[in-house]
């Protein structure tokens, strides 16, 4: 799977799991919701779900570090059609939406709909990376 290949299938899902560095050096991994904003690179934001704080442990990590991963998967009982892509990259957080975030995460989501969203996170992505049954 060559690298566009891989992007554009990350870039399809409707969610995606964040791995970011955490002091202690165990990952923290959470799913988010996001919206591409170009090339090999993604934002997705705080949400008004129900949480005890705005300042979750995933901006904190990135803050401190800002390498992460995103990862999205397919499994099904039928091995043949089993795939997985990785992006590695760095994040930053910002409590300003990028030109064009919040139409393109609201568009994608409308459960956002009359949300406030924020703080942002944006993903760079430096390397991309994949694997499907099937394909070499």
């Amino acid at each position: 799977m060559t690298p566009e290949d891989a992007w554009a299938l990350l870039v399809s899902q409707r969610v995606l799991v964040l791995a970011t560095n955490t002091p202690g050096g165990p990952p923290h991994l959470v799913p988010i919701t996001f919206a591409p904003l170009g090339p090999y690179r993604v934002v997705t934001a705080v949400d008004d779900k129900p949480k005890r704080t705005r300042r979750l442990q995933r901006l904190e990590n990135i803050l401190r570090d800002g390498r992460v991963s995103l990862l999205a998967h397919d499994y099904t009982e039928d091995w043949s059609r089993l795939w997985w892509v990785r992006a590695d990259g760095t994040a930053s957080v910002t409590d300003a939406p990028p030109a064009g975030a919040e139409p393109a995460l609201r568009d994608r989501y409308p459960q956002y709909a009359g949300q406030v969203l924020g703080p942002w996170i944006v993903v760079e992505a430096e390397a991309v990376s994949g694997w499907a049954a099937g394909h070499p």
